[in-house]
């Protein structure tokens, strides 16, 4: 990536020497910068141009897709196009949250990548002027036997605890999968949830003429510098090469500019605020001019700068983390520098707003750029990308998952196998090291279905959760983008809340090849569809494409964050078994469906068919179910059945107190089939004995096929099916297989 200290090439050789086509722009896209200045840009120009109209930064090969998302709700305050979206949650509070991707930091400098990853969401949440109280993630990566992915593993993993622990803000759920196609380009999907007062909103603008811009936070340096033109390219060999592009955080830093921030909001004198993340300053001044219609002019003179002799081009693609850009009234400066300095913070006057609709740099007592606002921000050409059906997905079409196993003769050691799986297997190892509990209102720590954090001063909490499976999506996209969201809404739902809407982070290989497109289109398809059944609108996320390793693409993986309401904590519900004695309850229905399950990617090595189907009618009418016996107090557990089918969640549950169960299931189907089988739709409930009747009572009244299969007690998990005996194992030796399997793999 050429980082020009010495004398900058000409406009006439950037066009001869097609240097443009180094930093990201096709022919196209120089002719048409060419065209809407009318004249060559010089190379700080050409920079700005790079940048903005990065997929990262311009969604130019996915916008015309994310507009098939349902975005509006009658709580939605906020949906895509700020820092984050924003949902009502009574009372004058609301919930803003977003999830986005690190992905290819992470995978040049895993602790750092992940770290900046977490600092960045943080910086999203509390520009638009909320606290935020509670972070998740969603990791990917290879299989544990490659000491590279160990590497990776661990250095991530470290990179999101030291920033988060460092920072204050409990890291209190996410999800971590393995799976070989991941590892070459790991994801690392950082999320983080706030809370904000109705009128303490803010947006990234720049309003009214002649306000000062105020640049708070770290000095910028030459770290990060075309991050997001990094981020819209496939890795490779020459990545490493990169490591400049990966940013360097400092999370004491932030807290400082956290409370700053939202210090000065509270004061009034903020009229627009917005993180420099992708594409640093160029990004948050020409964003927050564009939307309001305005323009900007800063002296990059002003700019607090950490290195010698940087160039308006330097600074203007740096990435340094913890920085924001502040727009203020005029006259209030006195006020917002004495809070800034309160804080230790570093902060300077670098421009004004102003009415031209211009971005206009001055360095050195020169003009060294002078662009439309607009252009930058909305004007990125938009690619409607060739989409084509894999052959791959024809193929499936004739598999029979089922028919490929034959059936083990001992499911008790099949069992253990699944549950030491590093997908399913406890990630104690990895939330251990995470501070979960500061700030003193986690309710549900990590290692439920979702995290609960209580709102304080209330009888609410909420419960968050992030959710995808990359084999379902790869081998149905539509099915699979719907799964997605199902089990986010399924999970918040069986810890006592209401869905309220999600957050996404789109990862997929490369947009250019029409198969991995027709995966990103499918997958929004299925993923819109379940978000209208579900009542669970998109407020904002992010696309990660070229997530491909010498020309191998990851599953398509579109993971999503979701939020959902506890009116009352006394709803508040987890996974484990609660007493002994208590009936346990299957609702939905259990198929034949092994396409993409835990057990057929353990017994052939592979994954094949089709995943699981899903009716989202039912789905709605499943977690209606569950959230109306959850708040009517007929319910001690439930935990919905995803990976590893009902013989995984039947142990998961078990292992919380210890607490075993005897079940026996009436099916037609084949044993393994019927304990590891990932049909969609289903829960284990525990009630009282006293209680269970109402619930089957509502199940029928909402359609829902629900059976009591068995009760709660004893130290030994027993599963007869058809009469014979196929589990009978004690909970200690399940759990043990379960709780040593990452630890056993790292050594």
């Amino acid at each position: 990536m050429p980082q020009l200290t010495h004398k900058e090439p000409t406009p006439a050789q950037i066009a001869e020497q097609r240097l443009y086509a180094e930093i990201g722009l096709t022919d196209e896209e120089y002719a048409r910068v060419v065209e809407l200045l009318g004249r060559q840009p010089n190379w700080t120009e050409t920079g700005l141009y790079s940048v903005m109209w990065s997929e990262h930064c311009s969604y130019k090969n996915s916008k015309p897709v994310l507009r098939r998302f349902p975005t509006k709700g009658p709580r939605v305050l906020q949906g895509p196009g700020e820092g984050a979206g924003i949902v009502d949650i009574g009372d004058n509070q609301a919930v803003v949250f977003k999830i986005e991707s690190h992905n290819h930091p992470s995978a040049i400098e895993p602790y750092q990548g992940a770290a900046t990853g977490v600092g960045g969401i943080i910086r999203d949440v509390f520009s638009m002027g909320a606290r935020p109280i509670a972070l998740l993630n969603s990791l990917r990566f290879g299989e544990l036997d490659k000491p590279r992915v160990q590497y990776l593993f661990e250095h991530v993993v470290a990179g999101i605890a030291g920033y988060g622990n460092c920072i204050g803000i409990p890291t209190v759920g996410g999800e971590v999968n393995f799976d070989p196609t991941y590892e070459g380009n790991p994801l690392v999907n950082a999320m983080c949830v706030g809370l904000i007062d109705h009128e303490k909103i803010q947006k990234g603008v720049a309003k009214g003429i002649g306000n000062p811009v105020i640049y708070v936070g770290a000095s910028t340096g030459r770290d990060g510098i075309h991050g997001a033109t990094f981020a819209s390219e496939e890795l490779s060999e020459q990545s490493e090469k990169k490591r400049p592009a990966v940013q360097v955080g400092d999370p004491f830093m932030e807290k400082l500019l956290l409370e700053a921030c939202l210090e000065l909001i509270d004061t009034g004198a903020v009229v627009g605020i917005q993180d420099m993340g992708a594409a640093g300053l160029t990004s948050s001044s020409s964003e927050m001019a564009s939307k309001a219609g305005n323009g900007i002019e800063m002296n990059l003179d002003l700019v607090p700068q950490r290195e010698a002799g940087m160039s308006a081009y330097e600074m203007m693609l740096s990435e340094s983390q913890e920085r924001m850009l502040l727009v203020v009234e005029k006259g209030r400066e006195a006020e917002v520098y004495a809070i800034i300095e309160k804080w230790g913070l570093h902060a300077a006057e670098v421009g004004k707003v102003t009415d031209d609709g211009m971005l206009r740099l001055i360095h050195q007592g020169e003009v060294v750029a002078n662009v439309p606002v607009d252009s930058l921000a909305e004007e990125a050409p938009v690619y409607h990308k060739p989409s084509k059906v894999p052959a791959y997905y024809e193929q499936n079409a004739t598999i029979d998952p089922v028919a490929q196993i034959s059936e083990p003769a001992d499911l008790n050691a099949t069992l253990k196998q699944v549950l030491s799986q590093a997908t399913i297997a406890s990630k104690e190892w990895v939330y251990e090291q995470y501070d979960h509990i500061v700030r003193a209102a986690t309710a549900v720590t990590p290692g439920s279905d979702a995290a609960v954090v209580m709102i304080r001063g209330t009888r609410k909490a909420l419960a968050m959760s992030t959710d995808c499976n990359g084999r379902y999506v790869y081998l149905d996209p539509e099915v699979g983008g719907a799964i997605a969201v199902a089990e986010a809404a399924r999970n918040v739902v069986c810890s006592g809340a209401e869905p309220l809407a999600i957050t996404d982070c789109l990862n997929f290989g490369s947009p250019d090849k029409p198969e991995v497109f027709w995966q990103f289109e499918k997958s929004v398809d299925g993923m819109s569809q379940a978000c209208q059944a579900l009542n669970a609108p998109v407020i904002g996320g992010n696309v990660s494409f070229y997530n491909e390793r010498s020309g191998d693409a990851i599953y398509p993986t579109p993971t999503v964050g979701m939020v959902g309401l506890i009116t009352d904590i006394d709803h508040i519900t987890t996974q484990s078994f609660k007493d002994e004695g208590d009936v346990v309850i299957l609702l939905g229905e259990t198929l034949a469906e092994l396409g993409g399950s835990e057990y057929q990617k353990l017994v052939t090595g592979s994954i094949s068919g089709r995943p699981p189907q899903i009716d989202l009618n039912k789905e709605a009418a499943l977690q209606k179910l569950v959230l109306t016996a959850i708040r009517q107090g007929l319910v001690k557990s439930a935990h919905d059945l995803s990976e590893g089918g009902l013989g995984v969640a039947a142990a998961e549950s078990s292992f919380g107190k210890k607490i075993g169960a005897t079940l026996s299931i009436d099916t037609e189907l084949r044993a393994d089939v019927a304990l590891f089988s990932e049909s969609q739709s289903r829960v284990l409930l525990s009630a009282a004995p006293e209680h269970a009747d109402a619930v089957l009572q509502l199940a029928r009244e909402l359609g829902v096929p629900a059976h009591s299969i068995g009760k709660t007690g004893g130290d030994r998990l027993v599963v007869t099916i058809q009469g014979k005996e196929a589990i009978n194992a004690p909970v200690a030796e399940l759990h043990a297989a379960w709780k040593d399997a990452i630890p056993c793999l790292i050594g």
